[in-house]
């Protein structure tokens, strides 16, 4: 779809680039020509995508293992990324979420979403660009949101609202940072099947009881999207010739928020009984990939 350098010349951070989303999009830039920077929370599943991408793709991936949970330990790794050659590009990706009645949340379960998904959204951007601002560069901030929005979204309350707050962040700092020549989009994917985060967010139980709510019949197209397509808007929108978008929360969902708002309100047929269940499936699957990492 693109010129294979379009990138060229590009350093484009990615969070949570080990895995889903990230991985692809991390692809994406790298058959484009940039130098990518990949980090998560776990160092070894880093190393084994960024060797794949290397031999897939030919291109250039660092690796760092970063918790961005913790601000201190991000403001460091964004200095040393900054010591080692810098970024032009920022792709917040790394989030969190799962399926739970609001009113079942504890305080701890709320922060587990909102220290990724809006403490370290903040905390990665505003580390990067206050180091753009002071250098005197620009640099263009790719946040990944999702069509909720602008509707909000029953039983993911705490992801609802950190990905609203990082929308109203992409428009702020687009009108704030934008005469510093940063300018600031946002991508609202719809279904794009991943294992770890399709699994705990319609675990087999629900699926079964409520049926299809947030997949292909939800969807004008009939069908979910494909990472490469959700990687060629990322390529677009992080390209030099599209610097005069900023600002933009750009959905790609195949109309499915239009049709249905893409959210999780048909859960509300399941019973307590029924959460429970989802809640010892959830677990179970948290509990087996935990096995698998430590083997």
């Amino acid at each position: 779809m693109f010129q294979s350098d379009v990138l060229k010349g590009e350093r484009i951070l990615v969070t949570g680039g080990g895995t889903g989303l990230g991985r692809s999009m991390t692809e994406g830039f790298l058959k484009a020509g940039a130098h990518c920077t990949i980090w998560g929370r776990r160092g070894e599943v880093l190393e084994e995508t960024a060797a794949e991408l290397r031999e897939q793709t030919g291109g250039e991936v660092d690796t760092k293992a970063v918790n961005i949970r913790d601000a201190e330990a991000i403001d460091a790794a964004v200095a040393e990324g900054f010591e080692k050659g810098g970024f032009t590009g920022l792709v917040n990706n790394a989030a969190g979420n799962f399926i739970s009645p609001t009113e079942a949340l504890s305080a701890n379960a709320f922060n587990s979403i909102a220290s990724t998904v809006f403490h370290g959204t903040f905390n990665v951007t505003n580390a990067v660009g206050k180091r753009w601002i002071g250098g005197g560069k620009g640099g263009s901030i790719l946040s990944i949101v999702t069509t909720w929005v602008w509707t909000g979204s029953a039983f993911v309350v705490p992801s609802a609202m950190s990905k609203a707050g990082v929308a109203a962040m992409t428009q702020s700092l687009a009108v704030e940072w934008g005469p510093k020549g940063i300018r600031a989009n946002a991508i609202a994917p719809g279904p794009f099947p991943t294992k770890g985060a399709w699994d705990r967010l319609m675990p087999k139980g629900a699926a079964e009881k409520v049926g299809d709510i947030s997949g292909e019949e939800s969807v004008p197209m009939r069908r979910v999207g494909k990472h490469e397509e959700l990687a060629n808007l990322a390529v677009f929108l992080m390209a030099p010739g599209a610097a005069y978008i900023n600002g933009a929360v750009v959905p790609i969902d195949g109309g499915q928020y239009l049709n249905s708002a893409g959210t999780f309100a048909g859960l509300s047929a399941l019973e307590m009984s029924d959460w429970m269940a989802i809640r010892d499936t959830i677990q179970a699957t948290n509990a087996a990939d935990k096995a698998k990492r430590s083997t």
